[in-house]
């Protein structure tokens, strides 16, 4: 897996529309098109892809916490938007791409660095020719412990 790291590296929306969504997620997956930027930074990446549902795994370090000493909300938040928006982009075909309009995070329990590596799944419930919506967990590898649960709304568009 390999991170873009300029917008020179980013698909054009031309080559974005020529592929379904189930198509580029898996092309991130298997390392023949770019991961995110926001991944890098925030330690994790696609382990897992297909119709409906992806998987993001993610190790959250001592940079991402908040003045508390535990792991920031926005960690916990990007995670889950991220396989759940993901989730939505397996389901929509070639031409169309979509945006987040609102998520929802619902933290049940704290998250250090020693916690480990947490996996973020998302799975879809709905997805239509104008929206999307998908819910995700943020589940201890280790522990098996649910620490965070989401909800999205994608608004659904023509490249």
């Amino acid at each position: 897996m390999f991170f873009a790291t300029t917008p020179e590296d980013l698909l054009k929306p031309s080559d974005l529309a020529s592929m379904s969504g189930l198509e580029f997620m898996t092309g991130i997956l298997e390392g023949r098109l770019p991961a995110p930027p926001i991944c890098e930074p925030m330690n994790y990446r696609v382990v897992e892809v297909e119709e409906g549902r992806v998987v993001f795994e993610g190790t959250p370090l001592f940079r991402h916490y908040n003045p508390l000493g535990a792991v920031h909300g926005g960690w916990f938040g990007t995670m889950l938007d991220s396989c759940m928006a993901c989730a939505v982009m397996t389901r929509l075909p070639k031409g169309r791409g979509y945006t987040t309009l609102e998520y929802k995070v619902n933290v049940t329990r704290p998250v250090l660095a020693e916690t480990g590596p947490l996996r973020a799944v998302g799975t879809t419930q709905h997805v239509g020719r104008r929206t999307g919506v998908a819910v995700g967990e943020l589940i201890g590898v280790a522990d098996g412990k649910l620490y965070a649960t989401g909800s999205t709304t994608c608004h659904v568009f023509e490249f």
